[in-house]
């Protein structure tokens, strides 16, 4: 019997332990770790933080949901991980501790046979004094905080109603934060409320963002295809704003929050600030902080993590200029190269580099958008991860037939703008995430399937994908038939 072991029951471990529990059936065992209690369908955490859903239509037990797929749930945080196993052991391990019920507090040693880190992200909130749900900016990342960001944002609806002006700051509140595309979303969210109660005249809604340009979105931009014309998201993204009346600052990396104001520097090296009275600015990533350990309790973290704290894969981790840069460079298989029964896939992953060109202020500040492998990349990630690991138990064989990178995987974003019958939505699929500039030397994607458009279809699209996505993780008949 091999037990496959994953850190995370976010959108990539749920994934992959549904996934590998199904083919792998009752003779092996999948266990889960996860301080959550609840899976959460984070895309809908836009429509939480305008008040058009609530907690409770976003997220659901993950215990009942492992119990019926006899994969084993353990609600704890994992701390280190022991990849050869101890001086008294053998076996490989992951000690974890329990965050919930008898065992609160208590240490275990978690065997496996495969591992994978799907841990996601740290909130870096520190990072930016004065950031965060926990002092003066909001964010949406999780069900708990779009919640607070509802509660902070209907005060400032009650001022409008009373003839108070607001000024309503949401982008990035980091130099190297991603995410760009949720802050987009949320931003649009709240012009069409405010639109909705005819408050216009009483609200400035400004975008803040380390994007060197509008419609960059970590991914340094993209040529669309948009009516017969194609169009850069840079075009795309302003005539969005233009129509929903908000402002822009690009090229900008928030440095300290205080009550009211931000404080941030752009590409020249000016030190600037603005006021505002409701931000949503979203963090930057880092890992969670897992520690490694080899046979002797030698510290290796180094060894299977970078120093952002991600784990290190089968990408191409040579430092090189941006020019040099290849799609070549990204993983496919998501495998640690040092051992090769650890995986790490959405989140968790160590990208080789940005996909959007790095830049630094003149006074040496990294402003540069950071490369996006959320939603749809991290299903897919979790998929083939699980299907490769499935494939080398039933077969013994380490063959990797399943392959993900992001510079060969599309993606599909529908940004919405607006909930109900009146909302709309701006759709926008790129084909390959990161930029192959040697396969499609005049765009860097494939025209054919880099598309974008604004509409109501997409809107209900994506309405439809919130129930659709809820079912398949809580492992309906038939879940698996639903695509990543």
């Amino acid at each position: 019997m091999a037990r496959v072991l994953i850190l995370g029951a976010g959108i990539s471990g749920h994934t992959a332990a549904l996934v590998a529990k199904r083919k792998l059936g009752k003779h092996h065992e999948v266990v889960v770790v996860s301080p959550n209690t609840n899976y959460q369908w984070v895309p809908s955490n836009i429509w939480v933080g305008v008040g058009r859903m609530t907690t409770k239509q976003v997220i659901f037990p993950l215990a009942p949901v492992y119990k019926k797929q006899g994969i084993i749930f353990k609600q704890a945080k994992a701390i280190s991980i022991h990849p050869e196993g101890d001086a008294s052991k053998s076996k490989q391990f992951v000690k974890i501790q329990y965050v919930v019920g008898d065992m609160k507090g208590q240490e275990e040693k978690v065997e496996y046979d495969y591992l994978i880190n799907a841990t996601g992200p740290k909130l870096n909130f520190e990072a930016v004094e004065g950031s965060g749900p926990e002092f003066y900016s909001n964010s949406v990342c999780t069900y708990d905080h779009a919640a607070k960001t509802w509660s902070d944002l209907q005060k400032c609806f009650e001022k409008m109603e009373k003839g108070e002006k607001q000024r309503f700051l949401v982008g990035t509140g980091n130099g190297t934060a991603t995410c760009q595309g949720a802050a987009f979303e949320y931003a649009l969210n709240i012009t069409f409320e405010i639109r909705r109660r005819k408050l216009e005249k009483f609200a400035e809604v400004i975008w803040i963002s380390n994007e060197y340009e509008l419609g960059d979105f970590g991914m340094g931009g993209a040529y669309v295809k948009d009516g017969g014309y194609i169009t850069p998201t840079k075009i795309f993204t302003e005539s969005i704003f233009k129509e929903y009346n908000v402002k822009w600052i690009t090229r900008s990396a928030v440095q300290k929050i205080e009550p009211g104001i931000a404080y941030y520097e752009n590409l020249e090296g000016e030190k600037k600030s603005i006021e505002f009275d409701f931000a949503m600015l979203l963090p930057g990533f880092a890992g969670v902080g897992l520690k490694a350990f080899d046979k002797n309790d030698e510290d290796i973290t180094a060894k299977l993590f970078a120093p952002n704290g991600f784990m290190k894969v089968d990408a191409d981790y040579t430092p090189k200029p941006f020019e040099e840069w290849k799609a070549s460079d990204w993983p496919s298989t998501y495998q640690n190269p040092t051992y090769g029964n650890i995986y790490a896939c959405g989140i968790a992953f160590a990208p080789p580099h940005p996909i959007s060109k790095p830049m630094k202020s003149k006074n040496g500040t990294e402003i540069t958008a950071t490369a996006p492998r959320t939603g749809m990349p991290s299903g897919v990630m979790g998929k083939i991860v699980a299907q490769n690991i499935v494939e080398q138990i039933l077969t013994g064989k380490e063959e990797h037939r399943h392959r993900a990178s992001l510079a060969g995987m599309g993606a599909a974003c529908v940004i919405s703008a607006g909930y109900g019958f009146r909302g709309k939505a701006a759709t926008m699929t790129v084909f390959p995430v990161a930029q192959d500039w040697e396969k499609y030397p005049k765009w860097g994607r494939n025209i054919k399937y880099t598309i974008g458009e604004v509409g109501r279809a997409g809107h209900w699209f994506k309405w439809a994908m919130h129930y659709l996505f809820i079912y398949k993780a809580k492992a309906k008949p038939f879940w698996w038939l639903i695509p990543e």
